[in-house]
């Protein structure tokens, strides 16, 4: 079990601040109530994966190298003729992370790369499902530290889903700006 000090930072701040403040906000009866983080999920699609293979290696190096987990390929699940796709070509990557990698995952996420996106005015409070998850896009990997500018072959976007065990999404977005996301002001 992993001490205090040990903590990422983004957990302690949920456990010391948001948990409280939730449960004022919100009239929870039960500490279990209050809504918590489950995974966050980090997608990469590529279509040039058809004609170019090692697209997909450049793409899975650069994901590994951001979340610190070697991301699953993800296949085609059916063949499109159009596109010139078969059953079971690699289309792109994913890495699902759960605990203390989400929390450091988040943190970096909210606090170093999202303000280094030029002219950020916030993100979108209109990317909820419904059901209390989270999806946001980056148009370039390049935000993030860990990638070194000169040594990308191409810019990929790639996508952020964050899952939680809130109901509404109205519960969900006050989970997250409490936690640090900056949403854009409306």
């Amino acid at each position: 079990m992993a001490t205090a000090a040990t903590r990422p930072r983004l957990r302690e701040k949920y456990l010391q601040e948001v948990v409280p403040a939730l449960r004022e906000e919100f009239h929870y009866d039960n500490i279990m109530q209050v809504p918590r983080l489950v995974k966050a999920t980090v997608n990469i699609g590529m279509g040039e994966a058809i004609q170019n293979s090692k697209a997909l290696d450049a793409a899975v190096a650069d994901m590994t190298s951001i979340t610190g987990q070697k991301p699953v390929i993800t296949r085609a699940k059916r063949s499109i003729a159009a596109f010139k796709l078969r059953t079971g070509m690699p289309i792109g990557a994913m890495v699902t992370l759960r605990g203390e990698r989400m929390y450091y995952f988040l943190d970096k996420l909210m606090n170093v790369v999202l303000p280094r996106i030029r002219d950020f005015q916030g993100v979108s409070t209109k990317s909820f499902d419904g059901r209390g998850n989270f999806s946001l896009g980056l148009a370039e990997q390049i935000v993030f530290p860990e990638i070194e500018y000169d040594k990308v072959d191409k810019i990929r976007g790639l996508q952020v889903t964050v899952v939680t065990t809130a109901r509404t999404d109205e519960e969900a977005r006050r989970l997250l700006q409490l936690l640090g996301m900056p949403f854009r002001r409306s």
